[in-house]
């Protein structure tokens, strides 16, 4: 059969636009960028590392991205974002340093200024104001200070809390969390009395174990306690999130293997959700708000997975998802100990797996909130990889909640 020339022109125009279609159709397109604290080997206090990602638009795969770069200290165990994402904050517990970088729109890092703690530095949390950031330190003797950010560059601290519980001022608290609510009206710490939890140890308190200590934000991020603080958290809570709505405040017991929900106050207090606490899986080590306020994530360190949930917006009330067509149970790699989802599309969660040595990455539902792991998980990682964080690609805007 024979073409004239037309049908010829028609012909190579379709067959061009086909190939345009699979080319387009395969191109990696970037929609954010995933960063992971890790050391260069398992050895103690070995030089910290910062590994970069990028996320692929489509399936959530993760690609090496920037080269790696050095997290200004040892042993790695915190990262912070400021709201805008363009600076990034590392706290190093092997030599006591809180590190800031820049994030550039390619991903890149570059390390800006850093500050020396009297103690061990534990987590950290950037107000939304871009004002302050607040570190949690020690190991013996809970501490909660206050750095003023001048265009992401840490000031000298305007503020040093002890953290103490009432009627047992000797006992040792050990801080382990801390979050800012988004309308920057109060900041909320996670704690435990190791005098009164001491697994393998002797016991000298017989205080309430768990604790979550409040404090409202004043003029110059002054603090004051918010009222009746502290407030019972189980035995050892774990981590600490806040909605993006303020309404509600959530801790994971890691001793419990639950979720315990707060209701926020109009002076910023706390009072328990009532139907609480709920089942996690076990020994959960981490939590996560999708940018909409939905959905929390839990990863649960012990059996190698992560809880999802939906939440009730006029009550907080957290429902287990379960999915109707994936796997009962999101299963990641040994050990996940941190975990973020990304804000440009909210869609695809990661954990740091601390013993695997490797990054898990799940695709999230956005009518449901259920889980289906991203293309080639697990993607490795440096050595006992401790924190993850995402940051959206300068190309992206972000999810947001209307205030």
């Amino acid at each position: 059969m024979k073409f004239n020339k037309l049908s010829q022109l028609l012909l190579v125009s379709a067959i061009g636009l086909i190939l345009a279609s699979f080319l387009a159709a395969c191109q990696l397109v970037t929609i954010d960028f995933v960063f992971v604290a890790a050391s260069a080997s398992n050895t103690a206090g070995s030089n910290g590392q910062i590994y970069a990602y990028a996320v692929d638009d489509q399936s959530g795969a993760l690609r090496t991205g920037q080269p790696t770069v050095s997290s200004g200290g040892t042993s790695p165990v915190a990262m912070a974002l400021t709201p805008d994402y363009s600076g990034l904050y590392v706290a190093n517990a092997g030599n006591n340093t809180v590190v800031h970088f820049s994030v550039a729109s390619s991903g890149v890092l570059t390390q800006k200024d850093s500050v020396t703690l009297a103690a061990t530095p534990v987590a950290m949390a950037v107000s939304p104001a871009n004002n302050a950031l607040f570190v949690i330190s020690g190991s013996s003797s809970a501490t909660l200070t206050v750095y003023p950010l001048s265009s992401g560059a840490i000031g000298a601290a305007t503020a040093t809390l002890p953290l103490t519980v009432p009627g047992y001022a000797n006992d040792t608290i050990v801080p382990i969390a801390v979050t800012v609510l988004e309308n920057a009206k109060a900041v909320y710490v996670a704690a435990y009395d190791k005098s009164a939890y001491n697994p393998g140890g002797a016991t000298t308190s017989n205080a309430n174990p768990g604790w979550l200590f409040g404090f409202a934000i004043g003029s110059g991020n002054a603090l004051s306690p918010a009222a009746a603080s502290p407030y019972q958290a189980g035995i050892r809570p774990s981590a600490i999130v806040s909605d993006p709505t303020n309404r509600f405040v959530y801790v994971t017991d890691f001793a419990s293997n639950e979720l315990i929900g707060y209701t926020i106050l109009s002076n910023q207090s706390l009072n328990f959700m009532i139907n609480g606490p709920f089942k996690t899986g076990d020994e959960p080590a981490s939590l996560v708000i999708d940018p909409r306020g939905i959905y929390i994530y839990v990863a649960n360190s012990l059996d190698n997975s992560v809880s999802a949930y939906s939440i009730a917006l006029p009550t907080g009330t957290p429902s287990t998802i379960v999915s109707a067509t994936g796997p009962s149970i999101n299963i990641t790699d040994t050990e996940p100990h941190s975990i973020a989802i990304d804000p440009a599309l909210g869609r695809f969660v990661y954990t740091a797996n601390y013993l695997g040595n490797s990054i898990s990455g799940f695709r999230s539902n956005a009518d449901t909130g259920a889980l289906v792991p991203t293309q080639s998980s697990p993607y490795p990682t440096g050595a006992i990889p401790t924190a993850v964080v995402s940051v959206p690609h300068g190309n992206h805007a972000t999810q947001v909640v209307a205030q």
